[in-house]
């Protein structure tokens, strides 16, 4: 796992790795700045032009360090040093006076009056106006420099965060006075700020620059937010047994499917097949027997006593899991259904789609859940159970209050899928690819959390497991389709190759 810190918590781990290293630390700045220039010099040759802004504090300092780096490697550099109050760090002035020492640099220290110079196509901008201590958002003549960058043609790569963006909170922030990065080498570690789509114009590409700050720092340091690595999930899949039979994999139970919505139904049982379920029960609309019979042949159906809805609660005594929601409809018959079914289920069950959309309806309900369900929102179903959010991070905390309430998993979908615990931890999923947002997608992953869960693995282990092997199988299949071309059953079609990958 990836930890992901707060910028105060940063500055922590800064300050134990110049304690326990030891190192000093400008030496430590000047190893950031080597891995920074690295990362730059791997990406754009020296025919173009890099304009280094500096801001007064360390990241002014690292970019100042950056400015002396690559000009000693033959790039032509002009660099811009922001010092209105006449206050530098101590790493900052340091730089300062290492950069004036060198030779082949342009040099402006702005004290006053700023002169912006002229920026272009072939231009690399290098920010490093504000990192990850900024706590309110940039106004004055800092706002109007990050409104010029921002105007330009320029490529603009950020040190460790666009300045202006906060870490993890932008809620007051003032948008226009962000920078808008084309690539932000993030420093050891991703920015929360990061994982939210409301940041993405902000953060462009992001890449992680290793400045080897002390393991033992980021290891004992907790936090509540961290993003899955695939060492993280390859130990969690179990080896089968020789002896092992389908009743060892367990039988699912999935209530899906209103009349028109079979298909909702198919794609999820397709998906639970494929994620190795012992077997699988559809409970569905009775219209919908002969689709379900012939798109899905490997599953049981039991049809509901109404043809064009679920309005029948089962016994589902028999099950090892159940999932509820895929095509269900909101039918008033469907929605008192549901309320029965939950009062039925002693054991955990997953929540998806229509099932979380009637239970917005009835909050009151949202109490029957057994503990250790899962519930799969995407963020427009999670601000309907929750209320309306101002942005990711609103919705994210929103999303971690919910699980710790109702003691439940939540995966709260989309880029960066969020699974939360009924802790309120929280681990981002790196896989996926904006070409799974498409229709049945959501279904998917339901049947593959249903199988997960049949088998035995536990809530987390589910979410967790289930998450990373769906957006595995559609970064497959975006490879072999393109992403403005994918379906949702290409993600099925590539699910046996991302189980294979996981298991070699």
């Amino acid at each position: 796992m990836i930890k992901i810190f707060t910028g105060a918590e940063i500055r922590k781990l800064d300050a134990y790795t110049i304690e326990h290293e030891p190192i000093a630390s400008i030496d430590l700045m000047e190893r950031a700045a080597q891995a920074l220039a690295a990362a730059i010099e791997s990406r754009w040759g020296k025919e173009r032009p890099l304009k280094v802004f500096a801001g007064p504090g360390n990241n002014g300092g690292d970019a100042l360090a950056v400015a002396r780096i690559m000009a000693g490697k033959g790039y032509t550099v002009s660099a811009y040093l922001f010092n209105t109050t006449g206050k530098l760090s101590e790493e900052c002035h340091a730089n300062k006076e290492r950069l004036m020492a060198t030779e082949g640099t342009e040099f402006t220290e702005v004290a006053t009056q700023f002169t912006p110079p002229p920026l272009d196509s072939r231009d690399i901008v290098v920010d490093g106006l504000f990192g990850s201590g900024l706590n309110k958002p940039l106004s004055g003549g800092f706002a109007a420099v990050v409104k010029y960058i921002n105007a330009s043609p320029a490529t603009v790569v950020s040190i460790d965060v666009p300045s202006g963006l906060m870490c993890e909170d932008n809620t007051y922030n003032i948008r226009s006075h962000i920078i808008r990065a084309t690539l932000t080498l993030s420093i050891q570690l991703p920015k929360l700020a990061f994982l939210f789509a409301d940041n993405e114009d902000y953060v462009g590409e992001w890449q992680l620059v290793d400045i080897r700050l002390h393991p033992q720092g980021m290891e004992s340091l907790p936090t509540e937010y961290a993003l899955t690595e695939e060492n993280d999930i390859k130990p969690l899949l179990r080896k089968r047994k020789k002896f092992a039979h389908k009743g060892t994999f367990g039988h699912g139970l999935l209530i899906a499917g209103s009349y028109g919505m079979a298909g909702a139904a198919v794609l999820a049982a397709q998906a639970c097949l494929r994620s190795g379920i012992g077997r699988l029960t559809v409970h569905t609309a009775s219209r919908n027997n002969g689709i379900l019979q012939t798109a899905v042949p490997e599953a049981m159906v039991e049809p509901d006593l109404y043809e064009s809805c679920f309005a029948t609660p089962t016994d589902t005594d028999r099950y090892q899991a159940v999932a509820i929601g895929p095509g269900l409809g909101q039918d008033i018959s469907t929605a008192n259904a549901l309320a029965e079914q939950l009062n039925l289920c002693t054991s955990p069950v997953l929540l998806d789609a229509d099932a979380l959309n009637i239970l917005a309806e009835h909050k009151e309900w949202m109490q029957a859940i057994p503990k250790q369900s899962v519930l799969t929102p995407h963020p427009k179903e999670l601000d309907r159970l929750t209320g309306a959010s101002h942005n990711a991070a609103e919705r994210l905390q929103k999303a971690r209050d919910l699980a710790i309430s109702l003691q439940c998993h939540i995966v709260l979908k989309g880029a960066f899928t969020a699974v939360i615990t009924p802790e309120g931890h929280c681990a981002f999923n790196p896989t996926g690819n904006p070409g799974m947002a498409t229709g049945g997608s959501g279904d998917v992953l339901a049947g593959i959390l249903l199988a997960l869960l049949a088998q035995g693995y536990t809530p987390e282990q589910t979410c967790r497991l289930g998450a990373y092997v769906h957006g595995m199988a559609g970064d497959i299949a975006a490879r072999k389709k393109g992403e403005t071309a994918m379906a949702a059953s290409d993600i099925i079609r590539c699910l046996p190759e991302a189980w294979q990958a996981l298991q070699s």
